[in-house]
């Protein structure tokens, strides 16, 4: 373990995907104390926090759609934990469609899908915004996609999410600054199970075409993550690009 962000405390939302889990361990391993998240349970959460080193690490429900859970949830934090340093937006959501198919698209799935991955993540930063700048050295990191700049995506829809996760961290990196950074880091195709019905041959696929040679792993995606809290200390408002070259294609 290092000591980089010892005494500060990361609350991660969807701490118990891919993605989640493995930046709660390089956040563990970095010297803080993590709150991993999970809408489906306290028992998935807690099983992410006994795998954690350290100690104090809190296992919680909240439902990121639901404004009033993530008040609670920061209230929460702040009455366990006493604050809270760093805020990872890593959940969301999907389906494949293809880009063709507008009537596939329907407005009931626009709304779903917008509201888990933009509308949750505003929220969040708006629920923990006080305790943030409370610590003088806050930071948002939000999982975004460069499907919000290629438009190349598992649907339009989200694409256009995406497109503004990345407006927003520059709009917030502006105004919440200098007391909270606001960072996007913005993988391309990565080794979970987040968008379903793909599998290995669609990632052995991406692979071949991608400058790098392979798809991301959720380990590469929590190391840039770490990078923003850690070494990226006079960077806010901008997109981190972790894709092993995917957009150049």
């Amino acid at each position: 373990m290092s000591n980089d962000l010892e005494g500060k405390v990361a609350v991660i939302l969807g701490g118990t995907g891919g993605i989640g889990a493995a930046t709660a361990n390089r956040l563990a391993n970095a010297g803080a104390t993590v709150v991993v998240t999970s809408q489906s349970g306290v028992a998935r959460a807690q099983r992410v926090v006994d795998s954690l080193p350290g100690s104090g690490h809190l296992a919680a429900v909240t439902s990121i759609a639901d404004s009033a859970s993530l008040a609670d949830l920061a209230n929460c934090v702040k009455s366990q934990l006493g604050r809270a340093d760093i805020l990872v937006n890593t959940a969301g959501f999907t389906r494949p469609i293809k880009h063709a198919d507008l009537d596939a698209l329907t407005d009931e799935l626009i709304d779903e899908i917008m509201k888990v991955n933009w509308r949750a993540q505003f929220a969040a930063i708006r629920a923990f915004r006080t305790l943030l700048d409370e610590s003088g050295d806050g930071l948002v990191v939000n999982v975004s996609s460069i499907s919000g700049t290629t438009g190349v995506g598992s649907n339009i829809a989200y694409c256009a999410a995406k497109a503004g996760l990345d407006v927003m961290a520059a709009s917030l990196g502006r105004a919440l600054a200098p007391r909270i950074r606001v960072l996007n880091v913005s993988p391309g195709v990565v080794d979970t199970s987040f968008v379903p019905g793909r599998g290995s041959d669609f990632n052995d696929k991406v692979a071949t075409t991608t400058p790098l040679g392979r798809i991301g792993t959720p380990e590469d995606i929590a190391a840039a993550i770490e990078a923003c809290a850690t070494h990226l200390k006079f960077s806010t408002g901008v997109a981190i690009v972790v894709d092993g070259g995917r957009r150049l294609n």
